[in-house]
């Protein structure tokens, strides 16, 4: 962090300075709490309103979700989290109106029959680039209305299949539950997978329908359950998981500027290009991070200046 103490306001209160509030707050996320609730209660603990989430994560899954405090809330856009690994566990044998554990039951039909030799192979042909329908209970807008509302609304509700990867879904463990089969699963997908689909259709292809019944995200981008706090951690300890220097460290690549070009973007100007692309962080030797640029040209603009002059 960068060392200073908190600023104080006229009337006396404490004001938390811009650049060691801020930073990325890597959460554990419990079942059975939305997104929305988890900002919530991390905006208490934290005593600031300025947190956003770099993506949501379903009530019954827990695991890692990724919010932005204070000035790191403008990067959230520029993080690279378009992979993301799970673990989660697959019941074949029912389906359900939502293809979780928390839908009403459709169907139930024996999968004791169900041989490793056909698992397998139902679970190769969900790997690689394939077109999946999300789920019915997505986030996604049908003419201006989430999926999930038109859902619980009691509307029928038809999403068009969508291009995904996943680059890896591999059967840990099976266990056998009278007619029913649980797997363990590590799914390592595209972001826009939806894992309760992989389920539905994999029970689908063995014609013995199938539904998701756990949920564990452990990794979204770079960060995984090893920057994760809980909320009970947290309000032991209120603090970011990472400050803007680690945070930009973790995320971006990096280009060593000197004092002249750091005081260059911290008027917001831009710099020579260095031939990198995508968004890269431009840190000083100490590894303090001035400003996230990308190139276009023969411009390295910032798109996020971290320190600005007079900060």
């Amino acid at each position: 962090m960068s060392g200073d103490s908190p600023r104080r306001g006229g009337g006396g209160s404490v004001r938390l300075d811009p650049i060691d509030a801020a930073g990325l707050l890597v959460v554990d996320k419990d079942a059975g709490m939305t997104s929305h609730d988890v900002v919530s209660r991390c905006r208490r603990l934290l005593g600031t309103r300025k947190i956003g989430h770099a993506g949501t994560l379903d009530p019954m899954a827990t695991g890692v979700l990724v919010l932005g405090v204070e000035r790191a809330t403008k990067m959230l856009g520029l993080l690279s989290l378009t992979t993301k690994s799970y673990d989660a566990t697959i019941r074949l044998g029912r389906t359900t109106t939502t293809d979780d554990a928390e839908g009403e039951v459709l169907s139930t039909a024996s999968a004791a029959h169900v041989a490793d030799e056909a698992v397998a192979a139902g679970v190769a042909a969900l790997t690689g680039d394939i077109q999946q329908v999300p789920a019915t209970v997505s986030a996604i807008k049908v003419d201006g209305k989430r999926a999930y509302a038109r859902h619980r609304a009691g509307e029928e509700v038809r999403l068009a299949a969508r291009p995904v990867t996943v680059s890896r879904f591999d059967v840990l463990a099976r266990r056998d539950e009278g007619e029913l089969v649980d797997l363990d699963v590590t799914v390592e997908c595209s972001s826009g997978t939806y894992i309760r689909a992989l389920a539905r259709d994999l029970g689908a292809d063995l014609g013995v329908g199938g539904h998701l019944t756990a949920l564990r995200r452990t990794r979204v981008g770079p960060f995984t359950l090893a920057h994760a706090r809980t909320l009970p951690d947290l309000a032991d300890d209120p603090a970011v998981s990472l400050d803007l220097d680690a945070a930009a460290a973790v995320a971006f690549a990096s280009r060593v500027v000197d004092d002249t070009e750091a005081e260059t973007l911290r008027n917001g100007r831009w710099l020579e290009p260095a031939g990198m692309p995508d968004t890269y962080a431009a840190v000083t030797a100490t590894g303090q991070v001035i400003a996230l640029l990308q190139e276009s040209g023969r411009r390295a603009a910032p798109v996020f200046v971290v320190r600005p002059k007079g900060l």
